[in-house]
């Protein structure tokens, strides 16, 4: 194969019209290009995996899996992106990641044009494929993203609830504080009494398939939990649902949901597990709105429970996140239904800094007492106890205001952090 030629990849209906006119422009060596037809997205991914080099994918934009995600995947793979458009729909294909459009009925001239602007024919390395994609949503402005965790039976997701009830008390985050259920038991539209389970993150994902909703489309598919004073998105449906969200739809979705709110407290797992660990990508696809929000989150809040159980597995999830690539300064270990009794909490403190290490523990525990009328307020319908909403997000909005510091909502940019600028939180501030 001569340097000239382009290896593209062709994605269409098999009776497509220019489907089979590229094919036909390649076999009469009309155009320069080597052309490799695939009848879904699943056999662009198999041919992307093989490690061979491509020049551009052609994709139907009518087709099914034409998204976000297969963009990613296609440019991660050094591959720009063309996506052939009838006009039926009205949808910024540059905005999803494509590095052009072409209409129905494009010429040879016209696709030639395009592979010599935004791809290298193979061999050549003067020019990198996919760089005129679109601006990233990590580039606006983000609200902080809070993840809060824990074992099964801790009471993560009710501290959850607590933490954004106490943020959205804050005048300057009223109105402006979200909740989101990315659980794969899903229980937050129970615990909030919601008559519908419809729209929720598997929605707000697939908005984000083939498009960037507007400011007011994505409130849209929240529940205003007025009385509370934050917006609720709902999880999965089901836990097999799991298998519908894609990680770069899902990662725009989560930038998206952080552009309309000051805060975003996040309910996920405390299952961490990914391909490397198990050597399953199942695994890693399962676990992916956790390791997300762990990897992506301001703070995350590990929850767990005072005693001898209740320590040994908030030491594991700890443990956990740490090993996932958590940074010390982001965790911090919550202590629910901890003892009002000062030196009891101390032991739990000193107990916690031994088995996790001192030195990877950049913050106290926040101790979060048990609080009358809880479940009564869950079974109501009504807000929680204030006094319970303030004890966990007083103590967490201290600590994210130090965080925000050293991590700009402006900018996905990581920055350098110096050891002990971030304070601890005291016993005796967090009773």
């Amino acid at each position: 194969m001569s340097a000239e030629r382009f290896v593209v990849l062709g994605l269409a209906h098999v009776r497509s019209g220019w489907f089979r006119e590229v094919g036909r422009w390649a076999s009469s060596a009309m155009a320069p290009i080597d052309y490799l037809k695939c009848v879904s997205a699943e056999e662009v991914r198999a041919r992307l995996a093989t490690g061979r080099a491509f020049s551009a994918l052609l994709a139907d934009g009518s087709l099914p899996g034409v998204d976000r995600d297969l963009f990613d995947e296609a440019r991660d793979a050094g591959c720009a992106v063309f996506v052939v458009d009838d006009g039926l729909r009205q949808r910024d294909w540059a905005d999803v990641g494509a590095s052009a459009t072409l209409a129905d009925g494009f010429t040879r001239t016209e696709l030639v044009d395009l592979l010599q602007q935004h791809s290298s024919p193979i061999g050549q390395v003067d020019r990198l494929p996919g760089t005129t994609v679109g601006d990233d949503h990590t580039s606006q402005w983000q609200g902080h993203l809070i993840g809060v965790t824990g074992p099964g039976g801790a009471g993560s997701s009710t501290l959850a609830m607590a933490l954004a009830q106490g943020l959205a008390i804050d005048p300057r985050h009223r109105h402006l504080v979200a909740l989101a259920d990315l659980c794969l038991d899903a229980d937050l539209a129970m615990m909030h009494g919601a008559q519908d389970v419809i729209p929720g993150i598997q929605e707000l994902v697939d908005a984000h398939r083939v498009g960037t909703p507007t400011l007011e489309e994505i409130r849209a598919l929240t529940f205003d939990g007025e009385y509370r004073g934050y917006h609720l998105l709902l999880g999965l449906r089901h836990h097999r649902d799991w298998t519908a969200i894609r990680v770069r739809a899902f990662e725009a979705a989560i930038a998206s949901l952080r552009r309309c709110h000051r805060v975003v407290v996040a309910d996920v797992d405390d299952d961490l597990e990914g391909e490397s660990e198990t050597g399953s990508a199942d695994i890693e696809d399962r676990n992916l709105m956790a390791r997300t929000i762990a990897g992506q989150a301001d703070l995350v809040l590990a929850v767990g429970l005072p005693g001898l159980t209740g320590i040994h597995h908030l030491v594991r999830t700890c443990a956990r996140l740490l090993a996932a690539g958590l940074e010390p300064e982001r965790l911090v270990p919550v202590i629910n239904r901890s003892p009002r009794n000062s030196r009891a909490r101390s032991a739990i403190t000193a107990t916690l800094a031994d088995l996790v290490g001192a030195e990877r523990l950049a913050h106290n525990p926040i101790h979060v007492s048990d609080r009358r009328g809880v479940e009564e307020a869950l079974h109501d319908g009504v807000p929680l106890p204030t006094a319970l909403a303030e004890s966990i997000a007083r103590p967490t909005q201290a600590i994210l205001t130090s965080v925000g510091t050293r991590r700009p909502v402006a900018s996905s940019e990581p920055a350098p952090i110096q050891a002990g600028t971030l304070g601890h939180w005291t016993d005796e501030e967090a009773g």
